[in-house]
């Protein structure tokens, strides 16, 4: 999560948009400098944040057994806010986005295997300096070599030589509210995913769009507070890059711990969220086609059960109605050869009643109601 972008490197080639959501003004870019020493020289280790925002919550069984093998010093310096790791990563080419120490880099690097690769980006020189320092590290210890790290921003990709279509799964732990070009980074992330690409983040989320002199503290920022992602606007900028159906996986309440940081921004409601989407082609609502999808118990680490979101749980083997939307997400992604879906588009039966209701749509109350 030590991804800001520095706006004066970027101002001449972002469009109108781009530079508004920049706020690209003289203060902005010093806080981005600011924030970018709160993560190379201020934070020495988790135990210096002041909140719980960049704790992470309790990984899986499978991750947990592979975070053990990754040095503690990479684990020392790691600030994320989840464990945005998903299944059936075998083969894959995972790109981490901020990625900081390389944590969740040298987790991945198990799980994808020797014939799959991932690249770690990252703009701090203290961080990557801790990532690229056990390399040969874990290379032993793995007995392959499938790690590299890239110096540069999240926000334009195609300057690491990362082309189009070139990534199967993106992950992101606690970075995306520290950019401040949000909507390019969702756009690069569409760019460079495969399609039937995923992206697997977890991060923080406001109820509520943060004030601008809150938005630009050092420290509200370095503490993932200020620069939050409103989970309606979140909605929309996906939506505006591509992604029509974006499925909250995991919700989880983010307390204040520091009695100043909550008199700054305590009106606020903060979660921590795993969020899951798909390059593909997606309705905006969640439409009834009469299609069933069955798991096949076959991801490793999950025989019993695989869980796509928040409220849909597939158990092996029993056959359970699906959207449209749900149907692709299972046929048309790496996830097929773990599924069956039968039924065609040939009959439209409205909409699918998705979810805990129509009344609790989108990540936070409207949208897609699968969301």
């Amino acid at each position: 999560m030590t991804e800001v972008l520095s706006t004066v490197d970027m101002l001449g080639t972002m469009d109108p948009l781009s530079i508004m959501d920049a706020q690209a003004t003289v203060d902005t870019v010093a806080t981005m400098d600011a924030v970018r020493t709160y993560y190379g020289s201020v934070l020495r280790s988790t135990a210096d944040l002041q909140t719980s925002a960049c704790c992470a919550v309790a990984p899986p069984a499978h991750v947990l057994e592979a975070l053990g093998n990754v040095h503690d010093e990479v684990k020392a310096r790691f600030y994320g806010c989840g464990s945005p790791i998903p299944l059936g990563l075998d083969g894959a080419t995972v790109l981490d986005l901020g990625c900081g120490s390389g944590r969740d880099c040298y987790l991945l690097a198990q799980l994808v295997g020797p014939q799959g690769r991932v690249i770690g980006v990252d703009m701090t020189p203290e961080q990557l300096a801790v990532a690229t320092r056990y390399q040969d590290h874990h290379a032993r210890l793995f007995g392959y070599a499938n790690v590299e790290f890239r110096s540069g921003y999240i926000e334009d990709l195609a300057a690491l030589g990362i082309a189009d279509g070139s990534v199967d799964v993106i992950v992101s732990n606690c970075v995306l509210n520290l950019s401040p070009a949000k909507e390019r980074v969702f756009r690069e992330i569409v760019r460079v995913l495969r399609p039937g690409g995923e992206l697997y983040v977890a991060d923080v989320f406001a109820d509520r769009r943060i004030p601008a002199a809150l938005r630009a503290d050092p420290v509200l920022l370095g503490e993932c507070l200020g620069g939050a992602l409103y989970t309606e606007d979140f909605r929309r900028m996906m939506a505006r890059a591509g992604c029509a159906d974006v499925r909250t996986v995991s919700t989880a309440p983010l307390t204040l711990d520091s009695a100043e940081i909550e008199r700054r921004i305590g009106f606020v409601t903060f979660t921590s969220r795993t969020v899951r989407a798909f390059k593909l082609t997606l309705e905006d609502r969640c439409e009834d086609y009469g299609q069933v999808a069955t798991y096949l118990g076959t991801l490793p680490g999950s025989p019993h059960l695989f869980d796509l979101d928040d409220h849909h749980r597939f158990r092996t083997g029993r056959p359970e109605p699906v959207c449209g939307n749900t149907a692709d997400m299972l046929s048309h992604t790496r996830y097929a050869r773990h599924f069956t879906v039968a039924g065609e588009r040939g009959t439209h039966f409205g909409l699918f009643p998705c979810g805990p209701g129509d009344a609790v749509a989108g990540l936070a109350g409207t949208g897609s109601p699968c969301c």
